[in-house]
């Protein structure tokens, strides 16, 4: 299930970046996140890994992930290593210059898992996590423009 939301923010890229790169900031606009922490030495850049745990559908999921992408002030990517109540879960941050400010956008990519199941739970959820990105970046917006 591939849901993507983005939003024109009144802030440069730079001012916008530690919201998507410092674990305080980003527990401030994606409010879903229950917890968020780096779980090695390395903070930043390709490869640094973290922990979260996301309420989403009333569960709560427990996840760990990579971060596979790192552009400082355009682009954060990160995978599932593992975790429980999905199979695969990809997200993408990017944030562009404007000549207002900035763009930012979100994508997820989540794989649910029980097969045909799976999917036919995929075209519900879709519907909330759709609601759910307009919620957070609306989030994002509201603090980067602070």
């Amino acid at each position: 299930m591939r849901v993507e939301g983005s939003i024109d923010i009144a802030a440069p890229p730079e001012k916008i970046w530690p919201f998507m790169t410092e674990p305080d900031k980003i527990l401030q606009w994606y409010t879903t996140l229950q917890r968020f922490e780096f779980t090695g030495e390395q903070r930043s850049g390709v490869g640094a890994p973290f922990y979260c745990e996301e309420r989403a559908g009333g569960r709560l999921m427990k996840l760990h992930f990579q971060v596979t992408e790192w552009v400082e002030n355009e682009r954060v990517a990160f995978s599932m290593t593992s975790g429980d109540l999905v199979k695969k879960y990809d997200q993408t941050w990017t944030v562009a210059a404007t000549e207002s400010g900035s763009r930012f956008t979100l994508a997820e990519d989540v794989g649910l898992p029980y097969w045909i199941i799976g999917k036919i739970m995929g075209l519900f959820a879709r519907r909330e996590s759709e609601k759910t990105v307009k919620e957070i970046l609306a989030n994002l917006k509201r603090l980067a423009e602070a």
